[in-house]
């Protein structure tokens, strides 16, 4: 990712949604890159996505996105040890 515009971010969540289908749920902290517009028009083509914002100044309401977080950091680390490269993003199929 190469900014955390939210532009770039919806960006990025079309061309995983593409690959891979959408999620139920996105949920997300209450950055600007997740409450911007261009993050809500992702529902006008999955109609069926729920998009979820944390409570602001509630780190807790972010726990199960934390630990999703978690276990994508830990994979991820393992792949770049594993391919001894240091492009994260390749990683994630950016």
């Amino acid at each position: 990712m190469f900014t955390k515009e939210a532009a770039n971010v919806a960006q990025i969540l079309k061309s995983i949604f593409f690959q891979f289908g959408p999620p139920k749920i996105l949920q997300s902290d209450n950055g600007r890159e997740f409450v911007a517009h261009v993050i809500y028009d992702l529902k006008k083509t999955w109609t069926d996505l729920i998009i979820i914002n944390g409570r602001p100044r509630h780190p807790q309401s972010q726990g199960l996105v934390e630990r999703g977080n978690a276990v994508v950091q830990q994979l991820l680390g393992k792949w770049l040890d594993s391919n001894r490269t240091a492009d994260w993003p390749a990683g994630l199929g950016l």
